[in-house]
């Protein structure tokens, strides 16, 4: 067995936990840590972005079951919210799989580190939208849920950084709003899988055990301890202090992306 694959199942313990806890689907997470361990083991350059972002999105469909799951226990779950944007959430995930295949890894790089560090923004000052609104009728969800999808297709997130905001601004309480995020998670999860599966299929110089634009040694690494750990930071959602959390995360991330950049450009 390859030495490296001992790091996804610690790197998966990290994402189930972040994933319960914030109603993230862990991809922020990911797919700068993907991209550094993928050029450490010398894969393609020109691969390991796109490699990253659709393990990424593997990845996160055991946990997000995991984390839906939890938080449809404490009845935290919009299912109406979820069935209604679901359409366009899948919608808006397959067009955007498209635009990130045909992208170059470097400037896919740049577009996901400027959407991270706006979510790091957020969350350093807090900035939450105010509950101004109710929800629209179905084809405001549906809209709403095809920019999201997109959106999480081009960075592989589960979508939390934007559903959570979106939901919070419609009047949905905040512990409503992660947990219908993370069940929500679960559609982007496959659509986004599925899509970059298909874009990455016979692609020249993918490495061994690849499926598409998925790394299957990571997906089984990081799945089988995300799964087990997700519940464990839902249940820590409603005991610590989220807010503080969501800072030192923030920091976190920083420090992750400045690392990605630097196994790309340095």
């Amino acid at each position: 067995m390859d030495a490296w694959w001992l790091a996804y199942p610690l790197l998966g313990a990290v994402v189930g936990i972040f994933a319960g806890l914030l109603g993230v689907g862990g991809g922020a997470i990911m797919v700068p840590i993907l991209t550094s361990l993928y050029t450490a083991q010398g894969f393609p350059a020109e691969n390991v972005v796109h490699l990253a972002l659709g393990t990424s999105m593997a990845s996160i469909v055991l946990t997000s079951v995991s984390s839906s799951r939890a938080h449809h226990a404490r009845g935290a779950v919009e299912w109406g919210v979820v069935r209604t944007m679901g359409p366009g959430v899948i919608i808006g995930i397959f067009l955007a799989s498209f635009i990130a295949a045909a992208l170059p890894s470097r400037p896919l790089a740049i577009f996901f580190a400027c959407f991270i560090a706006y979510v790091c923004a957020q969350m350093l000052l807090d900035i939450k939208p105010k509950a101004s609104r109710q929800l629209p009728g179905p084809w405001g969800l549906a809209a709403a849920g095809a920019v999201i999808g997109a959106v999480s297709a081009l960075v592989a997130i589960g979508g939390g950084s934007l559903t959570v905001p979106f939901l919070t601004w419609c009047n949905v309480p905040a512990h409503r709003a992660i947990g219908t995020s993370a069940a929500l998670g679960l559609p982007i999860a496959l659509a986004g899988a599925i899509g970059y599966v298909v874009m990455g299929w016979g692609h020249p110089g993918l490495p061994p055990y690849s499926l598409g634009y998925v790394y299957l040694p990571a997906v089984i690494g990081v799945s089988a301890v995300s799964y087990f750990t997700a519940p464990l930071g839902a249940a820590l959602a409603h005991r610590l202090p989220v807010r503080t959390l969501k800072r030192i995360f923030a920091l976190v991330l920083l420090a992750l992306l400045a690392k990605m950049l630097h196994s790309l450009f340095g």
